[in-house]
Formats: C-alpha cells, structure tokens, sequence
C-alpha cells in the first residue's frame, strides 16, 4: 500500500526551516521576559526608582488626556496647556515594586524633555522643560509606599536660564551642574551659585543644524578636582566646573554625531581597585543627517568608542556591535558588566523618525578583550523606541516603561504608545544560580566616608571565591542617557566563614567624594557573578 506524503513547497519548508531556527535560538538565549503591569496609565518618558523601592514614572503634561484619572478633585488647571485647560489626567505616577499597585501624582508644569537627579538627602531633584516648565523646579520626596509624597514645584526658585533637552549630575558637594538645552550653552547649579548661569563655550563649538549638542552625556570622573567628562555630538571636553574651565579637550570620536537627536547612549564603566581610572563608553546612534532628512529608514550606526577619560593621552577605542542602534538604553549592573536596551535599527530621536524596533539586549562585558565583549540576549516582544526608560532596580532586574513615538498618546498604530511595564532578568537570576546568590543579613544603613565597616550574608553553596560589594546609584533615565548613573566596586577583604552558610565582609567606603557623591546606594552583595537583593544604604561626611 503507497504512503502518501504531503507536499510542502521549497518556500514554505524555508520558511519553517527558518521559524525553527529562530524559536530554537530565542529559547537558548540567556535572559527572561516578564510583564509586571499591563496599563501604567501613562507612558514613561523618565524614571527614577526611589530608595523606598517604589519608581517615579513622568511624561509630559501637554499630551492631553493619559489612561490615569487624577480624581475630580484633583485637576490642573492650566490656561496655557495646548489640549487641555482643565485637565483631570495623571502625568505622574508612583509605582509600588512590592504590590505593583500605581498611584497618581500631581505634576503642574511641563516637563517635556526635562532632567533630573537625586539629591543627597534622597530627594528627586526635577529641572526644566517646556512652555510653563521652561524654568520651573520642582522637588519629589519619596516616601514609604503606604504615604501620600507628592510633586512640589519650588516657588521661590527658578532656573536662571529656561532649559529644554538639559543634563544634570550630582557633584562631590552634594550640589547639583544643570548643563545645557536647546539654545542654552550655559551651565548652571542648584543651589544657585553667585556667578549664576555660566557660558559653556564647548556646547556652542559643538551645535550642528540638528542641534546634536542636547542631551549632553556628563560624568562625574573620579579625579581629586571632581572634574567633568562632558560629550556632545562627536566631541569631548574635561570639564573643572570649579573655575568653569575646559582642562583637557579629547579625541573626535568617529562615527557621526550621539547624542540627541541622532540617538546614542552612554554609560562609565564601574570604578574600582584605586578608584583613580575612568572609563567611559559610548554606543550607537543615528547616520549624520538622518534627523534634518526625517530618514525613518536610515540604518543606524553600531560602532561604540571606549575612552579611559582620566588617562594623560586618552585615545578612543572602537568596537562594532552585533546590531545598529537608536534609542537604546545602558545600564550599569551590579556585577560590573553592562546591558544595552530598548531602541531601534533606523531613523533616529523624534516623533514619528525611528524605525526597525531592536529587541534583542545585549550584555556588554568590558573585561573581556575586543571582538568578545557583547553577547546577545534573549529578545522581547514589546517595541520600546522614543520616550523609553531602563532602570536597574534593587532585586537586580531591569524596569523597561514607556515608548511613545507620537506627539500625543496613539494607541491605533504600528508602533503604538506604550503603557506596559515590563521587567527583564539576566541570566544571573537563573533558576540554576539561586544557590550561589548572596542574601545581606547586616548592613550599615549609613557609613562615612573611608570608613571600614562590616557586612553579614548568607549563602546556601559554599563560597569559593571573594564576595564583591558594589554600589550603584539611582540614576534619572531619559532620552536614552540615565543622568548621573554609576556603579562603584569597594574594597573588600577576604570573605570569612562566620557560622553556618554565613559569611563575613569587611568593606572600606571610599575616601572621595568624587568616586560616590554623597547620597543614597543600592548595595549589591554579588558571589560569582551573581548578586543579591540591594540594600539601600547612605554616604555622608
């Protein structure tokens, strides 16, 4: 009896062949996906996690009506707002790690393409914007998750200079440099200096027609003068924000403009060992015009350029991802590696001008040598281009939110306004690595500077290898550069038994404040790669 076998065309066992490969590939790829909330209410276009364990989501207040009701008491009332007069809608909301549960806030003014940082004392520091946000300064003080801390807009200060597309970054004295905006080559600093808004002749030299100047990236280098590493377009500059003087000017790095709107990102690499090294990286970005033009399809670029920023003779060196990038997102995670997400293959910043989503992650270890540094990671479903966020938070996972690449919210579109939230553990939170993560039992909740200080942990294998203590900051994440972010790997000393599963850890706080601003950390325990939950611990003086 004649079997009868079906026919399958060439094309379509291609095709098949082809899916088969993808889902084989997609399942053995390390990290996984998780979506935490399914409508936030409004689309993250900034987001900074607090030290309570709770995530200020923020968008701009003149995108009309969000999915989030303020409640009928509790309406803006604004003459000048372009949609609504009267406006009843959430812009803000606070999300609860430890409940998922989002609670409204009340944001006055717009904060449309505004900046940000922590304060010493734990508070947000929240700067700029547009129209009646140009100047305007407004404060967030956390609280527990059960209160009710709220948005207050400083009334007896304002921003000197209206600013729009700014940076901010803590300094050694807990101060805070405000550098930049459009059309605002100026620097200033909270608390208000005497010499007021500064000239920054640097951002002038470095505007182009599409004003690849905003958004500058600032670093805060390790140095004893706490100087700045300040890069716009494809240039550099060493920055004394003491004297408001450029004391070093570094090499171009090649590849077109990074900043916004051509769409790179960029992160230092952690600090450690004499805390005198610098690194920063720089990854991606738009092909140089692509914005003026409006090429949604233009490929973008996946060069990155590394540069050891403290160095006499500092040089950039170059390397090529796996994909090119707009939009993505760098995160410093605990264990020194860092995690590149979100964005696109094409186009570049603006509504409506990327295209191409890129969802595959990438790790970028900064030990290994060139040609071996980025692995590819296992690849979301959600598109998250312009107006995305990346956030580390405390357990170790990253916080993905917003993506909203139209003027106002659009939810009927090919890449439609993003409301989910959605978080992505690396492979270090694997099933098969539970048993090697640390779990802090003791910990200072504040220690001063150079102070040598204990810490207790729990591990259920035992320990083979020195338990690191590294520390990073809560970052303000917007516009594809978290202001202010570090990661600082302390000094500890050999990891001693102290009972049953128990260990002991001594760790020397840092003696600069140039290396940890003072302020609130995350303190991660991490044994062999493989950290614990932070602990939220304070620096002062």
């Amino acid at each position: 009896m004649a079997v009868l076998v079906p026919y399958y065309s060439p094309v379509l066992l291609l095709l098949l062949l082809l899916l088969l490969l993808l889902s084989i590939t997609r399942a053995d790829l390390p990290g996984t996906w998780e979506l935490i909330v399914q409508d936030a209410g409004i689309a993250s276009m900034h987001t900074a996690v607090t030290r309570f364990n709770t995530v200020i989501l923020l968008d701009r207040t003149n995108t009309g009506p969000s999915r989030k009701s303020l409640g009928q008491h509790r309406c803006r009332k604004d003459p000048n707002d372009v949609v609504l007069k009267h406006d009843c809608y959430a812009h803000s909301v606070l999300f609860d790690l430890g409940t998922n549960q989002i609670r409204p806030l009340m944001i006055q003014t717009d904060t449309w393409c505004s900046s940000g940082q922590f304060l010493s004392d734990g508070s947000l520091l929240q700067t700029g914007g547009d129209r009646d946000g140009f100047k305007k300064i407004r404060k967030f003080e956390p609280c527990e998750p059960n209160e009710t801390c709220d948005w207050v807009e400083l009334q007896d200060t304002e921003l000197i200079t209206g600013r729009w597309y700014a940076t901010n970054q803590i300094l050694p004295d807990g101060s805070v440099i405000i550098v930049g905006g459009r059309g605002t080559n100026t620097v200033e600093y909270y608390p208000p200096r005497q010499n007021g808004a500064v000239p920054f002749q640097f951002l002038a030299d470095v505007e182009d027609k599409q004003m690849d100047n905003l958004y500058p990236y600032v670093h805060l280098l390790p140095d004893d003068a706490g100087n700045l590493f300040v890069f716009a377009n494809s240039r550099a500059v060493k920055y004394d924000h003491r004297t408001n003087t450029v004391v070093k000017e570094y090499p171009v790095l090649d590849g077109g403009p990074r900043n916004y709107p051509s769409g790179g990102s960029s992160a230092m690499l952690a600090i450690q060992g004499d805390f005198a090294t610098a690194e920063i990286l720089i990854c991606g970005g738009a092909q140089s015009g692509a914005f003026t033009a409006r090429a949604v399809d233009a490929p973008a670029h996946g060069t990155c350029g590394r540069i050891i920023a403290t160095a006499t003779d500092p040089v950039w060196i170059t390397e090529e991802m796996p994909f090119g990038r707009i939009m993505g997102d760098m995160v410093n995670l605990p264990t020194g590696e860092i995690l590149i997400i979100n964005g696109a293959q094409a186009g570049s910043q603006g509504f409506e001008m990327g295209s191409d989503p890129c969802l595959y992650p990438l790790l970028y270890r900064p030990d290994q040598p060139i040609g071996l540094r980025f692995m590819t990671l296992n690849p979301g479903t959600v598109p998250r281009m312009y107006h995305s966020t990346a956030n580390l938070l405390p357990d170790g996972r990253i916080l993905l939110a917003g993506s909203n690449p139209h003027y106002f919210y659009k939810f009927k579109s090919e890449f439609p306004t993003e409301l989910r939230i959605e978080a992505f553990s690396p492979e270090y939170l694997s099933p098969d690595r539970a048993n090697l993560r640390p779990e802090i039992r003791e910990i200072p909740q504040i220690v001063r500077y150079g102070e040598v200080f204990d810490v207790f942990v729990t591990v259920l294998l035992p320990v083979v290898e020195t338990i690191q203590m590294n520390w990073g900051n809560a970052p303000f994440a917007t516009h594809s550069f978290s202001q202010g972010q570090r990661m600082v790997k302390l000094t500890v000393g050999p990891t001693v038994p102290d009972g049953e599963s128990r260990y002991r850890i001594q760790c020397t706080a840092p003696l600069k404040r140039a290396v940890t601003p003072p302020g609130y950390y995350m303190a991660f325990a991490v044994n062999q790669g493989v950290p614990s939950v932070a602990r939220w611990i304070r620096i002062v003086s």
